[in-house]
């Protein structure tokens, strides 16, 4: 985190695939510690690209990245397991390994960075308590409900603490209760001090969380470049 407290920053950021047209042009803004943002914008906008270049899953192809301080661009391939581990990520497919338990795809961030076997039973109970799936640790993912696995993905994404958690439509694969119970525990994460950004397309999550900053992207471009982080309109009476 540099000293007037950005935790990442994009400067006129592009980013293209192969020879073809860029999918993403001429993003530049601030994400602050502690803050709930969105990010919309209809299928195709560039939303998951967006993604994948703040959790370090794609480098740019042009322009600089800022993140917790370091240069995102220049920063050896060495080092970025070290910023990796400071982002959580939640997919929408959620990614689970399916021959192992909860417990064990929860606790496998902690079992890669090297934690002792006798450190990782009460983190792991703890998170998976905190989601609510105290009684569904020995379960596989085959026999787990779509929300039920979208909970264990967030109890994986979190239980390392990251300084930020990015959330790939996180409830597109959950029904309409169970999606605002997921939102409700980005909530609290966020409260703890958790950076959250959640992409989606679902309008009406955005009014769930008053206190959330909208991006919206359209055809790969922040659709107000001047002010892209917007507060979510209110529901009129």
């Amino acid at each position: 985190m540099t000293a007037d407290g950005e935790i990442i920053h994009f400067d006129n950021v592009g980013l293209r695939y192969g020879t073809d047209r860029e999918v993403l042009s001429d993003l530049t803004f601030t994400l602050f510690p502690g803050r709930f943002y969105f990010l919309t914008g209809a299928s195709g906008a560039g939303k998951t690209s967006l993604l994948k270049l703040l959790y370090l899953a794609q480098r740019p192809s042009r322009g600089a990245i800022r993140m917790f301080g370091t240069d995102a661009i220049t920063v050896p391939r060495s080092r970025l397991p070290q910023l990796r581990r400071r982002i959580g990520v939640v997919f929408q497919d959620f990614r689970l390994i399916q021959h192992l338990s909860a417990f064990d795809n929860v606790a496998l961030p902690l079992r890669v960075a090297g934690h002792r076997e006798d450190d990782l039973v009460g983190p792991v109970r703890d998170i998976l308590d905190w989601v609510g799936l105290a009684d569904r640790m020995d379960a596989r993912p085959a026999t787990l409900s779509g929300g039920e696995q979208q909970r264990v993905a967030i109890a994986r994404a979190v239980i390392a603490h990251p300084a930020m958690l990015v959330a790939d439509e996180p409830t597109g694969n959950v029904d309409p209760d169970m999606a605002l119970k997921l939102m409700r525990l980005f909530e609290m994460l966020n409260r703890q001090g958790t950076t959250v950004v959640v992409a989606t397309h679902d309008l009406d999550l955005l009014r769930k969380v008053p206190d959330s900053l909208i991006m919206r992207l359209d055809r790969g471009r922040l659709s107000d470049p001047t002010g892209a982080l917007r507060y979510p309109p209110r529901k009129t009476t």
